[in-house]
């Protein structure tokens, strides 16, 4: 089992989208085990995206990231990264493809609603950056078994 960490942005909760989002995440079969309504700092912003420092967009982004409260969350499943990058949709809404949720509520190139981690690793550095161990609950959902085949005894 995978964690991801989910941004829903500024223009999500702005735009009350939160409900719909996290609905999508939870139909699908993923695991909330953690979740809180933050304002992220220009400090933990810049940390947070100190991979795109330098280009012409960082400045922007941090603006954007810091200019309202936003909802961060961790998300538990099998192939948790892949399957969340592949729901929220192409970067920029314009381009992503429809029955995505930024293909479904985004247009703009910027405010594009929603943060997901690009891997396992960026995931295990992006949780310890919004979230400490004590805020992380880990519990056996009633319908694991209705989510997943574990007739083997395995996820499958």
């Amino acid at each position: 089992m995978e964690k991801t960490l989910i941004i829903l942005k500024p223009d999500a909760l702005q735009r009350r989208l939160l409900g719909k989002i996290l609905t999508r995440f939870e139909e699908k079969g993923f695991q909330i085990i953690g979740l809180k309504m933050i304002q992220i700092s220009e400090t933990v912003a810049r940390k947070h995206y100190a991979a795109h420092e330098g280009r012409d967009f960082f400045e922007p982004l941090v603006r954007y990231t810091t200019s309202a409260p936003v909802v961060v969350m961790v998300l538990k499943g099998k192939n948790a990264v892949e399957i969340v990058r592949k729901m929220m949709g192409a970067t920029f809404g314009s381009k992503a493809e429809s029955g995505t949720i930024r293909g479904d509520y985004a247009v703009s190139n910027r405010f594009n609603l929603i943060h997901g981690s690009d891997s396992s690793a960026s995931a295990e550095k992006e949780i310890g950056i919004f979230f400490k161990k004590d805020e992380l609950f880990e519990y056996n959902p009633a319908d694991i078994h209705w989510i997943y085949d574990m007739s083997t005894g395995d996820i499958v």
